[in-house]
């Protein structure tokens, strides 16, 4: 069993939503990368789209880590082989850093995380002081790196938020607000939401990565300013004082072959594009062979065993997908063979009869799962929850704008975590034929056997 990996590690956190921890991650991981580093990023919590910008900025594959969903024993494993190889380890928390169960903090605790608080200091000043100094004291025994201001108007206002950090704190710089280099090519991304600063949002989060030309132009940006600052001066050696010793996580078994010579076609493209890499090779450890294809380049479902339609904007992308009337009879045929099909989130919008934006304009879709979605101006779902698959219970979460109204009756329902007895349900599992499908996103390595359930016939 390998031994104990030390590695410089940082969990950038802040006291809520919205204060800058992808902007100081992302930015911090080019700076890094640029300079010939390994930066190794994890994302705190379930999450989709920070990990496109990350994965962009630090050249690696980003995975999530999270007690509840992972276990504290996959987080430990995913940590210490980062250390292994990496010449710094990022976390990018969740909410702010108490929130949730688990929270950034447990996180942090649990494996000895240093917390770089960022805090958007925008609209304060001395009192930047006081929520450096909550963020720092609030938990006992909570390892903490500094904090880091962002937003700030210029450098007297950053002299004043700066004199207003304890001694103790760590001060590890301002960053100004970057304006959008692109705002008009950010409002034909975003659609009503508009530009963002330097990074355009829509409705699930912000705009992925892939979809802005410029995207390594802003990350460069941002490296740029970071650069400036205190904590990104550090070199090499410099990130030593942040090093944390991550001990050999507990062994694990071997997994069966229990999808071994089967092939599973996975949808991935801008309309599919919510895939864990981690699921990806849950499958490949099961003994599948995974094949990617593009349904909005016009690629032909491959030769396969089972489908996965994963998560994304299908919504966005609905005239488009109506279009591809010989993908629909491919996966028409695919499923009158009684292949399984498991069809997550937008893919399974994406398999309505159509979908129906806020505006109330209607578009038609494959038309393969009776029912209609809808989106709406909120979010419809959103929390930790599992289900149960087969003789296993797959855990994971729920994150949608839309509704589906089905005259199919549920199979069965996800389970809310923490919920408080005689709570109400969490999603509705639907099954049509060898259809599998639900606004479910699961983590297939919570319960590799019960994912492997999804793609075989016997399915449950």
């Amino acid at each position: 069993m390998p031994g104990t990996a030390l590695c410089p590690a940082l969990l950038v956190a802040a006291p809520a939503s919205g204060q800058g921890k992808t902007t100081v991650v992302a930015g911090l991981a080019r700076l890094w990368a640029r300079r010939g580093l390994r930066v190794q990023v994890f994302k705190c919590g379930p999450d989709y789209l920070d990990p496109f910008w990350h994965a962009l900025a630090s050249g690696q594959p980003v995975h999530a880590l999270d007690l509840w969903i992972n276990g504290a024993d996959d987080c430990a494993r995913r940590l210490h082989a980062a250390a292994q190889q990496a010449d710094v380890v990022l976390v990018e928390g969740v909410m702010g850093l108490f929130d949730g169960q688990p929270s950034a903090a447990d996180l942090s605790q649990r494996f000895g995380l240093p917390v770089l608080a960022v805090v958007d200091a925008a609209a304060m000043a001395e009192t930047f002081g006081a929520v450096a100094h909550g963020l720092q004291h609030y938990r006992p025994g909570l390892p903490w790196a500094g904090v880091l201001a962002n937003r700030v108007a210029g450098e007297r206002h950053a002299d004043m938020v700066r004199g207003a950090v304890g001694a103790d704190a760590g001060w590890w710089g301002a960053l100004e607000r970057l304006p959008s280099p692109s705002p008009a090519s950010d409002r034909a991304a975003a659609g009503t939401r508009g530009p963002a600063g330097l990074w355009p949002e829509r409705h699930l989060g912000l705009v992925a990565a892939h979809e802005l030309p410029d995207a390594l132009e802003r990350l460069d940006a941002l490296a740029d300013a970071l650069e400036r600052t205190p904590l990104g001066q550090l070199d090499r050696a410099g990130l030593q004082r942040f090093a944390v010793p991550f001990a050999p996580p507990p062994a694990v078994l071997a997994l069966p072959p229990l999808l071994q010579g089967l092939t599973v076609a996975v949808a991935r493209d801008a309309a599919f594009c919510f895939v864990y890499e981690a699921n990806l090779d849950t499958l490949r450890a099961l003994g599948a062979t995974v094949r990617c294809f593009a349904p909005l380049a016009g690629d032909a479902l491959p030769p396969c065993d089972a489908v996965w339609l994963p998560g994304g904007y299908p919504e966005l992308h609905a005239t488009a997908l109506h279009a591809r009337t010989d993908l629909r009879d491919a996966l028409a045929a695919h499923l009158a063979a009684g292949r399984p099909m498991w069809a997550e989130c937008g893919g399974m919008v994406a398999l309505c009869e159509s979908v129906t934006d806020v505006q109330g304009q209607a578009t038609p879709l494959w038309g393969l799962l009776p029912g209609h979605a809808t989106l709406q101006p909120r979010l419809a779902g959103l929390g930790p929850q599992a289900l149960a698959v087969g003789a296993g219970v797959l855990r994971g979460h729920t994150f949608h704008h839309s509704t589906l109204a089905t005259p199919l009756p549920p199979a069965g329902h996800a389970q809310r975590a923490h919920a408080a007895p005689g709570a109400a349900p969490g999603e509705a599992l639907y099954r049509h034929g060898s259809l599998r499908a639900s606004y479910f996103h699961a983590w297939f390595a919570s319960d590799p056997a019960a994912a492997a359930a999804l793609f075989l016939p016997e399915a449950a």
